[in-house]
């Protein structure tokens, strides 16, 4: 899933097409929502100092399970609405 803001180059053929193409699901905030994209920056920070910036890998295989290793055992354990019980 590739998320975006509504800009018009996330609309077009050429982008929509790239999706298509890697079997990728394109996704938009709603116009005028800023908060919209807020979980995701916050996720894709997380990820990118706890995972990316750490290690390098041979494939993308090797990437994948790391990133997935992180949010099965780090990301989903540290959420603020599992501590609330939510």
């Amino acid at each position: 899933m590739v998320h975006t803001d509504r800009g018009s180059q996330f609309r077009s053929r050429k982008f929509v097409g790239a999706l298509n193409r890697h079997h990728m699901v394109g996704s938009m905030g709603r116009v005028g929502a800023c908060g919209d994209n807020a979980a995701m920056e916050s996720f894709f920070s997380l990820l990118q100092k706890n995972v990316l910036n750490r290690g390098t890998w041979a494939t993308r295989e090797e990437l994948r399970i790391a990133i997935v290793t992180w949010i099965e055992r780090t990301y989903h354990r540290r959420r603020r609405q599992h501590g609330l019980g939510r």
